[in-house]
């Protein structure tokens, strides 16, 4: 299994037989995190070549001794036949749709499926049946993305549109606040790990008392921009009120979204994971849930708002996990986007 995220490129195995992944890799993405000033063709090639060579070396090893497929889950619209329309977070605005499925079936001369990565995670937590069997999953990272499940159903079209709340203009009158994808005040450039970070490091240049007196202060002098998602977490965990201040008006925009999907379609369990959030903990969920509460949802408590909001599991695996239990369990000519199948149990 392949997962190909802002940051990150994941490859790992899944066993099917004790429904786990084994034996994964990491390593830094040769995409716009690494390459901000680099043309989006630029970053195209960059990107699959890596991704290629990643799984061949993978492949070749002990560890993917007998593989049968590769899935990989891919940060970004994607087609039922497997092109990718649009990836800001890996290759940033711009650049043509890439036919990545059959680009890489080509190349590795073995079967294998591309989905959108949320798409993919999704079938971690997908349990049909269960009280609580319909949720959105939403992913804070270096972007923001969600699905929806819903009665056995991922919703999204062929055309791989539905999910990208990300880029949900959540403040048309930010001119300032650039998303990845080259849109004006859209919600992933204010919410996401880099959103929040980058308006950390404003808030610090606004008020620098604030600032000084703060945790973050202490660590890096008068100096903001000297400031990492790490430290910025570490602070929000520490109770640092100039950090939490920070988090909170980033939520805000976040739990509007999340009021406007549950008064559309009803749906009334939100599962929150991605890089950022995770590593934030219990208390991204608490912070959110307040806002939630604070914005109120219709026909909702303050306390049943903030309960639709989880955690999902502490870890970066779900895209993984999630590409191995959907391949493990829908054959690969049902329309892979939205298909029913039996529970593959919880993550």
């Amino acid at each position: 299994m392949v997962d190909v995220g802002g940051t990150t490129l994941r490859v790992g195995r899944y066993e099917e037989d004790g429904q786990c992944l084994a034996r994964v890799i990491r390593t830094p993405l040769d995409g716009l995190g690494r390459y901000p000033d680099a043309p989006a063709a630029v970053l195209q090639r960059r990107v699959l070549t890596q991704v290629a060579q990643t799984v061949e070396s993978y492949l070749g090893s002990p560890a993917g001794e007998g593989a049968s497929a590769v899935g990989t889950a891919f940060a970004g619209p994607v087609t039922a036949d497997g092109v990718v329309t649009a990836a800001p977070t890996v290759w940033g605005g711009g650049g043509s749709a890439v036919e990545v499925e059959a680009w890489l079936r080509r190349r590795l001369a073995m079967p294998t499926h591309v989905v959108n990565d949320m798409t993919a995670s999704v079938w971690r937590y997908a349990c049909p049946g269960s009280a609580d069997a319909d949720f959105c999953l939403i992913t804070v990272s270096s972007g923001i993305g969600n699905k929806v499940y819903r009665d056995g159903v991922v919703l999204v079209d062929r055309s791989g549109a539905g999910g990208e709340m990300g880029h949900w203009p959540a403040d048309p009158t930010a001119e300032d606040v650039v998303c990845d994808c080259g849109g004006r005040g859209h919600l992933g450039a204010i919410a996401s790990g880099r959103g929040i970070l980058r308006a950390a490091r404003l808030a610090g240049g606004r008020d620098p008392r604030a600032f000084r007196d703060s945790l973050l202060g202490e660590w890096f002098a008068a100096d903001p921009a000297m400031l990492t998602n790490e430290d910025l977490v570490r602070a929000i965990r520490s109770g640092d009120d100039f950090a939490l201040s920070v988090l909170r008006a980033a939520l805000r925009p976040l739990a509007q979204a999340i009021a406007a999907v549950h008064s559309a379609i009803g749906i009334g369990r939100y599962v929150i994971i991605g890089g950022f959030a995770t590593a934030v903990g219990e208390r991204f969920a608490h912070h959110l849930g307040d806002q939630l509460a604070g914005f109120g949802c219709f026909g909702l408590s303050d306390d049943q708002a903030r309960s639709m909001i989880e955690m999902g599991a502490p870890d970066d695996d779900h895209a993984l996990i999630g590409m191995g239990r959907m391949l493990s369990q829908v054959s690969p000519a049902i329309d892979r986007q939205g298909v029913r199948h039996a529970c593959p149990g919880r993550g």
